[in-house]
């Protein structure tokens, strides 16, 4: 009876001149110049997980554009405790993308 292949990262191995998925996918988006929107849409998607559950459920919506993050937010302290905080809040979600994706951010 024919046995199913497991696979055993032990014995995996890398054939010369093969690259791998993340490697080849960051190449890609570089090539057609899609690093940019790939970062803007992931801000947009894990902005719970950056910022915490206590400002994300104050979030109605954001959106990157021209590297201005738009927030939109239901708590006016919230809101005002952010203006403050403007450049930390660049700084953070910067060093949390691992580049520079964001310029500024307005509050609307």
């Amino acid at each position: 009876m024919h046995q199913p292949y497991k696979y055993n990262r032990e014995n995996a191995t890398r054939v010369a001149g093969t690259t791998t998925v993340k490697d080849a996918i960051g190449q890609l988006l570089k090539h057609y110049q899609l690093q940019s929107r790939f970062n803007e849409t992931y801000l947009e998607a894990f902005w719970g997980r950056m910022m915490g559950q206590a400002i994300a459920s104050r979030t109605n919506r954001i959106y990157v554009r021209d590297r201005k993050l738009h927030i939109e937010l239901t708590s006016a302290p919230l809101r005002s405790e952010l203006v403050n905080a403007k450049q930390k809040l660049i700084q953070v979600i910067n060093k949390d993308m691992g580049t520079d994706v964001i310029d500024d951010v307005v509050f609307i």
